[in-house]
């Protein structure tokens, strides 16, 4: 009976066009994933010129003012792209992965980035991501939908079950057949993705495959349940594309509107305003107020002086920059933590809706989500400071440009570490199954007394 059934499933010609659909697209996703990873890199090696070229420029332009050189000078700060990204981009294509910044107030520098195509960003990548979570579900659907139906609609399920000894048991081996042959074409692409895209085998590639596996096998649970209440075939269908636009529509929608009701964030404007008021205003003010604030800060630089009755010093002109980031600090703060709230947020709603919660974690894994970003714009802040405090005394004393080691400023990265929690990832996937099969198996007492 099971090799029959085996045949049976793959002579249709249905069979095969929902295994190769995903076996295309899956594989087209990698091409995509590819050339996502590529563009990245090239535009990592382009930074790593272009600071060298400018560095070269600069100096050769402004051999012995180091101030006025380091007031057009940027320094780069890689976000390190993880091999995982080519399989879930997330919010990488929108979010900068290489930041330039001089040392004037960092504030307003923050946000500024280049302008994408916006047809292209409405449309978004077709990852992996996207086709592990919204088309395979929709074949899942189409393999599934009648298993039971179609032998009662074609008029074969009394013969079925006059010569099935376990009409059950039949009917969980045709659905394990086609749970067997997507997870077969699932970990065909996983292993080519290994390969392909040079991902290391690791606990996030591992981590990233089991979240793969469970989520299939969560929509074969759903399938089996619906299946269980022994419908027709037009609303079993109806059933399954209603819950996949409940999860994956309609959730994921809901999820993001109750986030930006209870946490706006105006303070992002904001913050670039009173970052570029905190300096712009001090050009027609007393000059010592701010140095004042400035020496507060920084107090091993209160041996430099600003020239008495001079109009402009670099001391004076940085103190001020420095001012305004300080002036915008608390609405920055703000931002931080409202973007942190977000976060938690939407992790908290997520764990009620498994769809969402896989594309969060598929996210983490690859480094490619709202937290990541979060995380960089704090690195940068370090970085800023650090290069500020380095060439603070420089610019002070008034040392010539072409005196500094200009070749051992180059492009700084960073890369943010993992750990992957195993328990948050899978529970919501692990209790949705386990809910879907207790339902099945009530069902299918009814209709069969076992």
């Amino acid at each position: 009976m099971n090799k029959l059934l085996i045949i049976n499933f793959f002579k249709a010609k249905e069979s095969w066009i929902g295994l190769l659909s995903i076996l295309f697209a899956g594989l087209l996703s990698l091409y995509f994933g590819k050339l996502f990873i590529k563009e990245t890199q090239a535009n990592e090696r382009r930074a790593v010129q272009l600071q060298k070229d400018n560095i070269q420029r600069n100096v050769k332009h402004h051999p012995k003012d180091i101030g006025l050189l380091l007031y057009y000078q940027k320094f780069g700060l890689v976000n390190q792209v993880s091999p995982l990204a080519s399989l879930a981009i997330g919010q990488r294509d929108i979010s900068p992965s290489i930041q330039r910044v001089n040392i004037r107030n960092l504030e307003e520098q923050k946000y500024n980035t280049k302008l994408a195509n916006p047809v292209y960003q409405l449309i978004g990548n077709l990852d992996f991501s996207f086709v592990l979570i919204y088309f395979i579900p929709l074949i899942i659907i189409a393999l599934c939908y009648n298993i039971i139906s179609e032998e009662k609609e074609g008029g074969t399920w009394a013969l079925a079950l006059s010569q099935s000894g376990n009409i059950k048991g039949m009917i969980r081996t045709k659905l394990l057949i086609r749970y067997g042959s997507v997870l077969a074409v699932l970990a065909l692409l996983l292993v080519v993705a290994k390969f392909y895209l040079a991902i290391p085998f690791n606990e996030k590639y591992t981590a990233f495959c089991l979240m793969a596996i469970a989520y299939v096998s969560f929509w074969f649970a759903i399938a089996w349940w619906v299946i269980s209440l022994h419908l027709g075939s037009s609303k079993n269908a109806l059933a399954l594309l209603t819950v996949w636009v409940l999860l994956n529509v309609v959730a994921p929608a809901t999820i993001s509107g109750i986030i930006s009701m209870t946490y706006p964030v105006p303070e992002a404007f904001e913050t670039v305003i009173k970052s570029r008021d905190g300096y712009h205003n001090k050009w027609d003010k007393d000059k010592a107020p701010t140095i004042q604030k400035f020496v507060k800060r920084y107090p091993q630089f209160a041996q430099y002086k600003h020239p008495e009755g001079a109009r402009f010093s670099w001391f004076w002109y940085f103190a001020m920059q420095q001012m305004g980031d300080d002036e915008a600090a608390k609405q920055s703060q703000e931002l931080q933590q409202k973007m942190k709230h977000r976060i938690r947020l939407s992790n908290n709603l997520s764990l009620l809706f498994p769809s969402a919660h896989t594309q969060l974690v598929l996210n983490n894994l690859a480094n490619a989500d709202l937290q990541n970003q979060l995380n960089f714009m704090q690195a940068l802040e370090k970085f800023h400071e650090e290069k500020r405090l380095y060439f603070y005394p420089k610019i002070f004393d008034e040392v010539a440009s072409n005196t500094e080691k200009w070749d051992t400023h180059t492009l700084a990265r960073y890369q943010q570490p993992i750990q992957v929690n195993w328990f948050i990832s899978l529970l919501p996937l692990l209790v949705g199954i386990g809910i879907c099969l207790g339902a099945a198996r009530l069902n299918h007492r009814k209709f069969y007394h076992l």
